[in-house]
């Protein structure tokens, strides 16, 4: 059965702007990915192979109207990397969303530890998921309830982080792909704020000139959307979501 996950989502609380759909579970579990070599990451004189330090701002665009936007870093902490983000989202009819969250991964890319939290009005909700070979563990806490826990188990450690409102995290889905061997190459991902696995095709395009510089582009589908990543070099530009009129762009 498939199950949705907000890409432009207002978060937790609110109506999606745009709905991101991921396969199932079970494909989750059944999905492969090629290995990847951490020191060639590291040390590759192509500047689109693997992860890269940045920090910088996006501002989310729907129909010609900002409706968010995302300050973020991605660092590297001498065993690894750690990625913050924190964005807004402005809500059509309840109160403004922010959320926050801290990714820390090995230097292949693959997770370790992920903590999110959203705030919208009085409304507050958090989580941390470990990353034990290739087993997910979310702890989850809403409100101040009880909190509760859920695991997913995936074929391989490596593993995506897409979350809701949180676009750098398409910078690292960037680093994961093996440009080296170009062509469609399917990921395990997790939506962390959806609590849903599931698998992308990501594939290199042709370079698309933009005011005068040459882009790298990845298209990165699920079973229902098409999203286009547009890259200078390690660094992501653009988010563009044709289907939705939806562009998250750097400032």
């Amino acid at each position: 059965m498939t199950r949705s996950a907000g890409i432009l989502a207002g978060c937790l609380f609110l109506c999606s702007v745009l709905s991101f759909r991921s396969p199932s579970a079970t494909a989750a579990r059944n999905s492969r990915t090629s290995p990847l070599n951490a020191a060639r990451w590291l040390n590759s004189p192509d500047p689109t192979q693997g992860i890269s330090p940045q920090k910088g701002k996006f501002r989310d665009i729907v129909n010609g109207k900002e409706v968010g936007s995302e300050e973020f870093e991605i660092s590297s902490d001498g065993s690894g990397w750690l990625a913050r983000g924190s964005a807004s989202v402005k809500g059509a009819q309840g109160p403004q969303t922010r959320i926050t969250s801290q990714l820390q991964l090995r230097p292949d890319g693959s997770p370790i530890h992920y903590e999110w939290t959203t705030v919208a009005g009085s409304k507050k909700a958090g989580a941390s998921v470990d990353f034990d070979n290739g087993v997910a563990t979310i702890h989850v806490q809403v409100n101040g309830g009880a909190p509760f826990t859920q695991q997913f188990n995936f074929k391989t450690p490596l593993i995506a982080i897409l979350d809701d409102n949180l676009y750098h995290q398409y910078a690292i889905l960037a680093g994961l792909y093996d440009w080296s061997k170009k062509g469609q190459q399917t990921l395990s991902v997790l939506i962390p704020q959806e609590m849903i696995p599931g698998t992308v095709t990501v594939e290199a395009l042709d370079p698309e000139n933009a005011n005068g510089k040459n882009l790298d582009r990845l298209r990165v589908r699920s079973q229902d959307l098409e999203i286009i990543l547009y890259l200078d070099g390690n660094r992501l530009e653009r988010v563009s979501v044709p289907s939705a009129n939806a562009e998250i762009v750097r400032q």
